[in-house]
């Protein structure tokens, strides 16, 4: 799907976020931004920065970090396929979450040692090791 945006547009960050369908509201992209998650062209901003197309964010967000380049400005929030046409995310940065997501996949799981009360002999045996 191809959509063609103004070359001139401009949008505030928090908007193009959320409209780019990093943030499930414009708040929580308001407060990422607020908190320095994200920055366009290597400057921290504040949420009345407008980005254009060619500016790069970085962004921390889900446990994970994109580095995106702005292709688009849209007019407003769309479809989730018209979202990503907004933006081209670097190979670098698509090479470096893949790597987590298998790091997290590949991770033991923490609950799995776990496995309730200790029954009476393991009671014993922790007497015995205090003793």
């Amino acid at each position: 799907m191809q959509v063609d945006f103004d070359a001139d547009a401009r949008m505030r960050i928090d908007k193009w976020l959320w409209c780019a369908r990093f943030f499930k509201t414009r708040s929580l992209a308001a407060d990422a931004v607020e908190r320095g998650r994200v920055t366009v062209n290597g400057q921290p901003v504040k949420n009345s920065r407008e980005v254009k197309p060619g500016d790069t964010v970085v962004l921390d967000a889900h446990e994970q970090r994109w580095e995106v380049v702005v292709k688009g400005v849209p007019a407003s929030r769309g479809s989730a396929p018209i979202a990503q046409t907004t933006y081209a995310e670097t190979p670098e940065s698509q090479a470096r979450r893949q790597q987590e997501a298998d790091r997290r996949r590949l991770q033991p799981e923490p609950a799995a040692q776990l496995q309730g009360r200790p029954t009476k002999r393991d009671r014993r045996r922790i007497d015995d090791f205090r003793s």
